[in-house]
């Protein structure tokens, strides 16, 4: 049902809506006619003015028939209308407007002050104008779409620069749009208008081929479609395209051709550039349509083929070539039209051309492009290009291998475990099974690696293993291998090594059954570091030259690699032990728990800069203290134990501030000649009798430019000391002052030092470090703060640990100091972790 706000009267600007309301008046001898729409309909017509809700076409829009109302203050449908109540409506008659599939669209009506009966002749005569209605208002809906399509496709024809041209082909007339006019090079209007005239525009090379088009179009009642040259004015030429339709009579003779036409000047330049390239080529080509004629033969295609252009283009190449039907030829040329992929290949057509082609065949929009080139020559060859072909890929696998296993050898610390990796590598590319041995600076043999090309065998080799090396007698092959430093092969393998082995090993290498061997020593550095031995079955045969020449580089390779991991960790192991020589252990006062680490850069074997410390002064505070010396070398670590010491002693006897302390230790520098440059944290633990009554401790602490330390509260909270803020490096401004911050300690609170190593990351910014600690050390705080009170809790060593291994992810890529304090409550037995007392 509609709406009754959503009807809307007839506007006196619809000439044929206000004609037939008009009729429907005299007609009927009504005073008065109406004719209103639902809110869908008004836009036909242009209709926008509100119905008030009383309107009595209401009551007709919601009918499904005429509303017949002889007296309309009797008729409850229509008698509360305020018209009726009024007395300006006696006699009703109304028609509902049905459009297509019943949808109503609004009603026509005619009024009359007295009562009055309505005739069925009368209801028959409203009913069939408020169908004329209707069908007024279907009309200037056709009528706006039409206009709209009209005003859409000429923005399309203009911005396209498409001309139409309409022939009546009785009276000869031919009309042209401005878009025509200007294609020609005419002002709109100068054509004549005759085919003559047309055919005076054109190229006089055209003029037949055109010509032709157009008869066989007009002959036939079907498409016209022509691409030919115009003579401009100014005498150069353009070339359009047209393309048209005839239409028919009612005896079925051509009467008209409607059609378009556009400029293609600019693509048949381009394909001019692109024909001239192509018959430059040394290469054969030709163009297939999706008939498969051809369409375009460059000139080396014409010598190869056999045949001139004029035989070729426009012929079916299954036709002129039909030896290609069922051929390799056919076969990929079809598959790359149905596939929409190139296809590469090579074939040979028998006699008359009787030559092998490597072809290759792209689908595209203008059909199929093939590009092919003779390759008898080579052919005849093809042993001789095989076995070259066999050797670069062999050379290219070689080179893929050392690549690598190079990679491997540089992408990890881990070097023994990348020499492990090389089993794999070898297997089953160069061997059917592998064994990887390592001796140690005692020369102490261990097999760390090995792998089979059968999975169901490789835990029998992992078993052999085990076993060979303590049943391998000290003449075998393998110690030769590693005594003189040269590759051994071993023919016969199987026989030849199970009479090396004693017990259990012997049975089990039958079982493997190898054929040949290979032990191939790793050298470095004038000593032997370990064996390659790699074990080939019958059907490998055994390896060229080239393999192992290859196969001793790369042994070379993995054994500098050890032997460069071996010298590493002797550095990193003497320079993390005089870096820990540095660093004392932390006091331990009474019901305050210190705990500290140090992690040297796994990256270098350096000695860092970073530093902690922590002990008593005169009075009994507890003085923490963490920093970094600018530098990652022996100079930076002895500036560094200097910076350390003299702020030890400086704090232990001045018994000063932080602040004060700091102070201090930036004019000792300056006046030592300690030219460095540090940042440096310096806390101190105080405490008065009324705190000790509370169980509590006041910390106060001075920042030289360091990362603020992280405070732990009993509740589990945690909270950035930046107090004062981070002020000026040591080293930078001696002379400056430096201010303390402070705040009060409960029991059971923990503090944070760190150096920037436990936070940096390369590549991301401090700022995201720090938030992941912040993260870290929430998560951990609970267990932290419950290891006071129980034996599950997470103790303070276990905590700190855990924030390292989190943080650091099994790697530092810079060296790590960091220094943590728990406060113990004071009226509890002093816990064993805390260690003795110590004043």
């Amino acid at each position: 049902m509609p709406d009754a706000a959503a009807l809307t009267p007839a506007s006196v600007a619809d000439a044929a809506l206000g004609r037939i309301t008009d009729l429907a008046a005299r007609l009927l001898d009504a005073p008065a006619a109406h004719l209103s729409l639902v809110e869908g309909a008004t836009a036909l017509a242009g209709l926008a003015t509100p119905l008030t809700a009383d309107d009595l076409c209401v009551a007709t829009a919601d009918a499904t028939g005429p509303l017949v109302v002889p007296d309309a203050a009797a008729d409850s449908r229509v008698a509360t209308v305020a018209a009726v109540v009024e007395g300006a409506v006696g006699a009703y008659l109304g028609v509902p407007l049905l459009g297509r599939e019943g949808r109503v669209l609004g009603a026509l009506c005619v009024t009359h002050p007295a009562p009055r009966d309505w005739s069925g002749t009368e209801v028959a005569l409203l009913t069939d104008l408020a169908a004329a209605a209707v069908t007024e208002l279907e009309l200037a809906a056709l009528s706006a779409d039409y206009e709209a399509d009209r005003v859409r496709w000429q923005l399309a024809v203009g911005a396209g620069g498409v001309g139409s041209f309409d022939w009546d082909l009785v009276t000869g007339r031919i009309d042209w749009d401005d878009q025509l006019h200007l294609l020609f090079g005419m002002e709109p209007g100068q054509f004549g208008g005759t085919i003559e005239e047309f055919n005076a525009v054109l190229h006089p090379d055209d003029v037949p081929r055109v010509a032709q088009a157009i008869d066989r179009a007009v002959a036939t009642c079907s498409e016209y479609d022509a691409e030919y040259r115009v003579l401009l004015p100014g005498g150069s030429t353009r070339w359009v395209q047209a393309r048209g339709t005839v239409l028919a009579g009612e005896d079925g003779t051509a009467v008209r051709l409607l059609g378009a036409a556009y400029d293609t000047t600019a693509k048949r330049d381009a394909e001019g550039r692109i024909a001239r390239v192509l018959e430059t080529m040394s290469a054969a080509f030709f163009l297939l349509d999706d008939a498969w004629r051809f369409t375009y033969v460059n000139a080396e295609a014409e010598r190869l083929l056999g045949r001139t252009r004029e035989q070729l283009v426009g012929g079916d190449i299954w036709e002129l070539y039909p030896a290609a039907v069922g051929s390799d030829f056919e076969v990929n040329y079809r598959g790359a039209v149905q596939s929409g992929q190139p296809r590469a290949f090579e074939a040979y057509y028998p006699p008359p051309l009787d030559a092998w082609y490597e072809v290759r065949a792209w689908p595209g929009q203008d059909g199929l492009s093939v590009y092919f080139l003779d390759i008898t020559t080579r052919r005849t060859s093809q042993q001789e290009a095989g076995r070259a072909q066999e050797r670069l890929r062999a050379a290219s696998a070689r080179l893929h291998l050392l690549a690598a296993v190079s990679d491997d050898l540089s992408s990890t610390l881990d070097t023994e475990d990348a020499v492990r990796r090389l089993a794999r590598h070898l297997v089953p590319g160069l061997a059917t099974w592998c064994l990887i041995t390592m001796a140690d600076e005692h020369r102490h043999l261990r097999d760390i690696a090995s792998w089979h090309a059968e999975p169901g065998l490789r835990r029998t080799v992992e078993h052999y293993a085990d076993l060979r090396l303590t049943a391998l007698s000290p003449r075998s092959y393998l110690f030769q291998a590693l005594r003189t430093g040269q590759l051994v092969a071993v023919p016969d393998a199987t026989e030849t090594i199970a009479a090396a082995l004693s017990g259990e090993a012997r049975e089990v290498l039958r079982g493997l059954a190898p054929h040949m061997a290979y032990a191939i020593p790793m050298r470095a550095r004038g000593r032997t570091v370990g064996a390659i031995t790699l074990f080939l079955d019958a059907e490998r045969g055994t390896l060229p030259p080239e393999d192992l020449t290859m196969l001793v580089q790369l042994a070379d390779r993995a054994g500098l690699a050890l032997d460069n991991a071996r010298l590493y960790e002797e550095q990193r192991h003497i320079s993390e032990t005089l870096q820990r020589a540095l660093l004392s252990a932390p006091v331990e006062p009474d019901h305050v728990h210190v705990v500290v680490r140090y992690l040297p850069a796994d990256q270098a074997a350096e000695v860092g800069g970073d530093w902690y410390d922590a002990f008593l002064q005169r009075d009994g505070a507890t003085v923490l203290a963490i920093g970094d010396v600018m530098g990652h070398d022996t100079q930076a670590a002895a500036a560094m134990s200097q910076v350390r010491t003299l702020l030890r002693g400086i704090a232990y006897t001045s018994g000063g501030s932080p602040a004060e302390v700091l102070e201090s230790l930036d004019d000792a520098m300056r006046a030592l000649k300690v030219d460095t440059m540090a940042t440096a944290v310096v806390a101190r633990l105080e405490q008065t009798d009324e705190q000790r009554a509370r169980g509590q401790r006041r910390l106060r602490w001075s920042n030289a430019g360091h990362l603020a330390p992280l405070l732990v509260r009993p509740d589990a909270t945690v909270h950035p000391l930046h107090g004062a803020g981070p002020e000026m490096l040591l080293g930078v401004a001696p002379g400056r002052r430096r201010t303390d911050s402070d705040v009060v300690l409960d029991s059971g609170s923990t503090v944070l030092m760190f150096t920037d190593g436990l936070v940096e990351r390369r590549g991301e910014h401090v700022r995201d470090g720090l938030d992941r600690l912040h993260a870290v050390l929430t998560e951990l705080a609970p267990d932290a703060v419950a290891a006071a009170r129980s034996p599950d809790g997470l103790d303070l060593e276990a905590l700190v640990d855990e924030v390292v291994r989190r943080m650091l992810d099994g790697r530092a890529d810079d060296d790590v100091a960091v220094v943590a304090v728990h406060l113990y409550p004071q009226d509890a037995p002093r816990p064993p972790e805390a260690g003795p007392a110590h004043l």
